[in-house]
């Protein structure tokens, strides 16, 4: 049995040494960046990269390609995405999510499951968003989000997108658990942050877990210590870290 495994962890290593699209399930407080990175170390690959950034405090479905398969990134970020959410109703942080502190509290006085669900229908179809400051659109150079931490706000042009389904799960005030299916270039943590607005309470995206992409499912995606043990059962890494 043991060396059935390791035979099987050995050609998953081969496969992603040669060049093979790979799913991750991406953990909170990591950059999509570092998983790349540690997929290219691990493996020994020069060349890898994603289909599509998380943000570190969100969880769930990055799609990494290695070798010749990168060619496929470009399409694979065009795809449609869904995502699990929590948004937290009566309070607002300037990067519209966990990441920055609560700057403004507001009452939910006459906020009713009634009227959240209503609310939704205003965000489905083609709808216009102007990408938050905490980003990493550019305005001159610079990501915005480096902008942000200094203060400085600047005067951002709406961008259109496409939201597919946005269904409500559950209502524990003052947290609403929802699901969204969206375009390419599509901000949850700025849907949630409009939602919030229309309602009049305010609302932040509390946490964000990416179920799909296309075809490709969280369901099918590898933990990072899946993946780190893959490359040490098979030889391809030393590292532990």
């Amino acid at each position: 049995m043991r060396k059935t495994i390791a035979r099987v962890m050995n050609l998953l290593a081969q496969r992603i040494k040669k060049g093979d699209i790979i799913l991750v399930n991406k953990p909170a407080g990591w950059s999509s960046y570092k998983v790349v990175d540690k997929v290219k170390r691990w493996f020994k690959v020069k060349k890898a990269g994603h289909g599509g950034t998380l943000d570190p405090f969100a969880t769930g479905l990055l799609v990494v390609a290695t070798g010749k398969k990168t060619k496929e990134l470009s399409k694979i970020s065009q795809l449609d995405k869904e995502y699990e959410g929590i948004m937290e109703l009566g309070a607002i942080t300037s990067s519209f999510d966990p990441e920055t502190e609560i700057v403004e509290r507001r009452p939910l006085d006459g906020i009713t499951e009634e009227r959240i669900k209503d609310t939704v229908k205003y965000f489905i179809g083609e709808i216009e968003q102007v990408p938050p400051m905490y980003s990493a659109v550019k305005h001159k150079g610079k990501p915005l989000y480096e902008l942000a931490r200094k203060g400085i706000v600047i005067e951002r042009k709406p961008r259109k997108v496409k939201i597919y389904d946005f269904q409500i799960l559950d209502i524990k005030l003052p947290q609403v658990y929802f699901r969204v299916r969206c375009s390419k270039g599509t901000y949850i943590r700025s849907l949630v942050h409009d939602f919030g607005e229309k309602l009049g309470c305010g609302a932040y995206l509390k946490s964000l877990v990416r179920t799909r992409i296309g075809d490709f499912k969280l369901d099918d995606a590898l933990t990072i210590e899946e993946l780190k043990k893959i490359s040490t059962e098979s030889g391809s890494s030393k590292e532990h870290t």
